[in-house]
This record gives structure tokens, C-alpha cells and sequence, in this order.
């Protein structure tokens, strides 16, 4: 096996959570990854581009999705073998904040000679608890750390001074903490991410593990891919780690840093001769002004981008702008989060406000001029809001399903914010100003809250209008009643509506027994209702199977082509060599 310098590793949320009875609830329907939250984040590719680049060998091994794809699977024998000077682990996602330390424990167990570091929004937020685990050696804050990391990776391997690395928190030799300055936070940032999935592919064959940088469950299925618009944001969505006002607080950073248009489609070209699959534009394209965004239009119209390029609109999109998106990719897909039916609680959710009337102006815009899809998003949970409220932004979307004609490509959902509310978000470090109380407010308590047996005690908050118990209950009855919609309206079949609404049923049942045990004293016998749970847990929700964009056979057979011919040309590989196996 080639030396390598650093291996990222990334954790399940709960080690071992193949042995944990947990219901996990509706905590994981609105993303493509399971409630194990197996997907890694962009980071770690980008990373290792970065490093690559600079004469590093490095190595991204997801361990989350090896433990998930493989019940036999043993995590802590696989990480026995690996060898590296330093192993890095994210905690980018605090859903990650059990499994991710208990790994750190395994790589010290199995390589006591090799040093841990910790990056990622949510070490950055709790560096100075994280960095007491004796586990963890060092830990990068920041939300650009390339360059800090290649810096750091110079210093350790050659002898240098580790004081000297930008955003290092670290242990001297005498085991005290030193926090170097906070230094490092770019606002140009052309010099990364030009092709890190690139990367990903090489490090395919040179380990010949494919299973390990596989992002999420069913990705081989559907391989949607994302570019990244900018670090930080412009807003101030309260629940948002990456708000305006929530980055300098954990990052430093004071503004946005923007890509510009030909770094952006340099980065959706890359993908394209990778797979046809989705490309997801984080962020909205317009955020730092027109000229950027046409000027990224124009590239992908000129060179045809053949894969469904999915944008966000963080404000309703003019209709003529729509028109001009439609013109440049043919089948594009919108989504945008509202939040609530409500523009009074719209505003302080969003740090912003519009009206319903200017949104239906851009879905109709969209249907109109070939959308295939136009994804609408609502969120539990909110300022002001109570049940009431919640259960109106129901009423509202049949208003949109009646409004459009029940039109397939447009697609509504309700979800809340579990398992956790973002550290480093507004609504988290100034909760009573928002309306909101902690109920967990340590990484430790975060930790151990991941553990317990239903979704609904892991919840981090409740609100001046609902408490946990109303969240969880107006959650379930507000899916519930969307389900039905879907179906009555001839969205979702209605046989897949009722199987929804019975592992819904099924769900409530069984919070009120888990309750029961607990306020008894008798958290063992939790144990004796991990059938059921799995059984619940096992569903495939009607909103998961609705966020994917089909991709046929011939599509998928086109994707696999693309990815054996990238390997084989950028890497070329000895002839006698074989494309990895999918078991590797």
C-alpha cells in the first residue's frame, strides 16, 4: 500500500450505532444522507486536493458508510491497518460529535505514535472543550483550512515550528494548550477546489478502495455531486452556522468569500466528465451580484453542460432571470427555503422578508420555461411559530398544490431543525434573544444526547412557543397531513402515503413507550424494542424518495463510462491494471 501522510477519517453519528436502539425519527428525510448522516463534507476532498497539489499522499476513507454498507463490517480491525503519521477527523456537522471522538479513540488505541487532528465548523465552535480530549492533538478552527493544513502538515513532518501554523490550536510537550493566531481567513479563494473530486477518483485506484470515499447510501444509484459558491454568507438565517453575523464568531470571518463564475464552472466542468448526474449549486448564484451570475450562465450555455444543474434561491428569483436560466440549462432544477407560510416569521428566521405572491411568481416562471423540478422547503420549530402556525403552512402548501395544478415537478416539505440546532448559529449563542432555550449547551452534552433512545430527547431546544414535546408531536401530525395532501392531489401514490402515515402512527406509539421506560428507571429494557425501531427506522420516507432527480439506466451506464475513462486517462495506470471493484 502507497505511504501516505495524513488519512481523513470520517465517523458515523453514533459508534457504535449498529449496537445503540435509537428511533431516529424524521431527523434525516429532508437530506440524502441516513440518520447516520454518512456523508462527508466537501472539506476533506478539498483538503486533500490542497495537500495533493503540495507533495502530500493523503486519503479520505469514510467510515460511516463502510460500517452502514456492511453489517459485518469491523470498524476498529480496518483502522488497526491503516498507517499514517497523522489521521485528521471532521467534525463539521455536531451530529458527528460522539461518533467522531470514540474513533479518535480507536486510531490512538491501534497508533499511539500518530497525532489527531480536529477540523470543521463544529470543532471550530468548541475547540477548547475538543482539544481537553485526550484523544485529540490538535484542532484547525476556520472554515478555509488548505492553506493552514498544508502549513501544519510542513511543520510536523519536517521539523518545524507548529507556533508558526495559522488557526493551530496544539499541546506543547508538557501537555498545555497553545492557540495560535487566528490569522488565516481568505477572501479570494481561486487557489482551491479547482478539481477535488478529481482527486477522489485518483485515490480510487492508487488504494484501490472504492468503498471507502463512496459519499452517502444509494449514491452509486444516484450520483448527485455539489459546487460550492462561496465561503460564508450574506444573510442572516438565525439557524445557520454560515450566517453574516454567525461566522465571526467560531471562524473569523468577517465577509463572504465569493467564487467567481469561470472557478464555479471550472468546478461543474470537472464533474461532467466525471458523471451525468445532478450538480448542486450551494449557495444562490446571485449573492454577490448579476454580472457573476450571467456571467456563469453564458459558460454553461456555451459549453452545453449536459448534466441537471440544481440552484438555490435564497430570495424569490425575477421571472426574467428564471427565463434566462431555462435558456442557459435546459431542465434545471430550484429549490428555496421560505421556512414558513408566514413573512412574520419569515423575517427573523431569515434575517429577511418577501412576500408568498413573489415566490409563486418564480415557481409558476419556472414550470413554465421546462423546469424539471422546483423544490419548496418549510422548517418546524421557528420564531413565533406554534402549532397553529405550522399546521397553516400546511394549509398553505395545498394552496400551491390547487395554485399550480397538482404539477409533479414541484415538490413540498416540512421538516425541523434535528438532530441538533447548528452551534455557532445565532439562535445557538444567543438563544433568548431569539426566543429559544438550550436544553444541551457543552460538546460533552451534545455527545451523550446522541445516545439516547429517540430522536425527540436529542433535540438541543425547544422554543418560547413549543416545547420538545410539541416539536416532536406537531413534526409527526404536520408530515402526517402533507403526506395525505400529496396523495389526495396525485402527487405520491396513496399506497405509499398510507405506508407513510402508518410508520408515522407507528412512530407515536412508540416515543410514548420509550417515555414510559425512561421516567420508570428501566432504560434496559429500551433494548427489547430495537425490532420495532429498526423495522420503523428501515422505511423509506416519501420525502426521500422525492428528493432524488430519476436517473435512468442509460444515464447511469453513461456515468460509469465517463468515471472508468477519467481514471484510466489521468491517472494511467499500467495496462495490466483493472478497474477497482466495487468490494474492494
Amino acid at each position: 500500500m502507497p505511504k501516505t501522510d495524513l488519512i481523513l477519517l470520517h465517523a458515523p453519528h453514533v459508534y457504535d450505532f449498529r449496537k445503540v436502539p435509537q428511533l431516529y425519527g424524521p431527523v434525516s428525510d429532508l437530506v440524502l444522507s441516513t440518520p447516520i448522516f454518512e456523508m462527508y463534507p466537501v472539506g476533506l476532498s478539498s483538503i486533500s486536493e490542497y495537500l495533493e497539489k503540495n507533495g502530500f499522499r493523503t486519503r479520505i476513507v469514510n467510515i460511516a458508510w463502510r460500517m452502514l454498507r456492511d453489517a459485518r463490517f469491523d470498524a476498529e480491525a480496518f483502522i488497526k491497518k491503516l498507517e499514517a503519521p497523522v489521521f485528521g477527523i471532521d467534525l463539521h456537522w455536531m451530529v458527528h460529535s460522539h461518533g467522531s471522538i470514540e474513533i479518535a479513540k480507536i486510531v490512538k488505541k491501534y497508533h499511539p505514535k500518530a497525532r489527531i487532528i480536529f477540523g470543521g465548523y463544529s470543532s471550530s465552535r468548541f475547540y477548547k472543550e475538543l482539544i481537553q480530549y485526550p484523544e485529540v492533538d490538535f484542532v484547525m478552527r476556520g472554515d478555509s483550512t488548505e492553506e493552514p493544513m498544508k502549513q501544519f502538515m510542513q511543520a510536523f513532518l519536517k521539523g518545524g515550528e507548529l507556533s508558526s501554523v495559522p488557526n493551530l490550536v496544539w499541546k506543547d510537550s508538557s501537555g498545555q494548550t497553545q492557540e495560535n493566531e487566528f490569522s488565516y481567513v481568505p477572501t479570494d479563494i481561486s487557489h482551491v477546489m479547482g478539481n477535488h473530486y478529481g482527486t477522489v477518483v485518483r485515490q480510487v485506484l492508487r488504494y484501490r478502495d472504492f468503498a471507502s470515499v463512496i459519499p452517502f447510501k444509494g449514491w452509486l444509484k444516484y450520483p448527485v455531486t455539489a459546487v460550492f459558491t462561496s465561503r460564508g454568507c450574506k444573510y442572516d438565517c438565525i439557524f445557520c452556522s454560515g450566517a453574516r453575523n454567525a461566522m465571526p464568531v467560531f471562524a473569523n470571518r468577517k465577509k463572504p468569500a465569493y467564487r467567481s463564475a469561470e472557478d464555479i464552472f471550472k468546478d461543474i466542468k470537472n464533474i461532467s466528465e466525471i458523471t451525468r448526474g445532478p450538480i448542486l449549486l450551494v449557495g444562490d448564484i446571485r449573492e454577490n451580484g448579476e454580472e457573476r451570475s450571467r456571467k456563469l450562465l453564458s459558460l454553461i450555455k456555451e459549453h452545453r453542460v449536459k448534466n441537471t444543474l440544481m440552484f438555490e434561491a435564497f430570495n424569490p428569483l425575477p421571472p426574467d432571470f428564471v427565463k434566462e436560466m431555462a435558456r442557459a440549462t435546459p431542465g434545471f432544477s430550484l429549490d428555496m427555503s421560505p421556512e414558513s407560510h408566514d413573512p412574520e416569521v419569515r423575517k427573523v428566521s431569515l434575517g429577511r422578508s418577501f412576500s408568498n405572491e413573489a415566490m409563486e411568481d418564480m415557481i409558476q416562471a419556472a414550470l413554465e420555461n421546462g423546469a424539471s423540478r422546483v423544490e419548496i422547503f418549510y422548517m418546524i420549530g421557528l420564531h413565533k411559530q406554534d402549532t397553529q402556525s405550522v399546521l397553516d403552512t400546511v394549509d398553505y402548501c395545498e394552496h400551491l398544490l390547487q395554485k399550480f395544478k397538482a404539477d409533479k415537478r414541484l415538490f413540498l416539505f416540512m421538516g425541523h431543525q434535528a438532530p441538533f440546532m447548528a452551534p455557532g448559529s445565532l439562535a445557538f449563542e444567543y438563544p433568548e434573544r431569539y426566543g429559544f432555550k438550550l436544553l444541551y449547551k457543552t460538546l460533552e452534552e451534545h455527545r451523550q444526547a446522541l445516545t439516547l433512545p429517540s430522536w425527540k430527547f436529542s433535540l438541543n431546544y425547544e422554543t418560547q412557543w413549543l416545547s420538545r414535546d410539541e416539536i416532536t408531536d406537531v413534526t409527526y401530525e404536520s408530515i402526517a397531513r402533507l403526506t395525505k395532501l400529496k396523495a389526495k392531489y396525485g402527487q405520491i401514490p396513496q399506497a405509499l402515503a398510507e405506508r407513510q402515515i402508518e410508520r408515522i402512527e407507528r412512530a407515536k406509539v412508540l416515543e410514548v413507550k420509550i417515555e414510559e421506560l425512561l421516567r420508570a428507571g428501566k432504560q434496559d429494557e429500551i433494548a427489547t424494542l430495537r425490532p420495532e425501531m429498526d423495522s420503523i427506522n428501515g422505511f423509506t420516507a416519501s420525502e426521500r424518495l422525492e428528493l432524488e432527480i430519476p436517473i435512468g439506466s442509460i444515464m447511469r451506464l453513461r456515468y460509469f463510462s465517463a468515471l472508468r475513462n477519467l481514471l484510466f486517462r489521468r491517472s494511467k495506470p499500467k495496462a495490466q491494471q483493472s478497474m477497482p471493484s466495487n468490494e474492494s
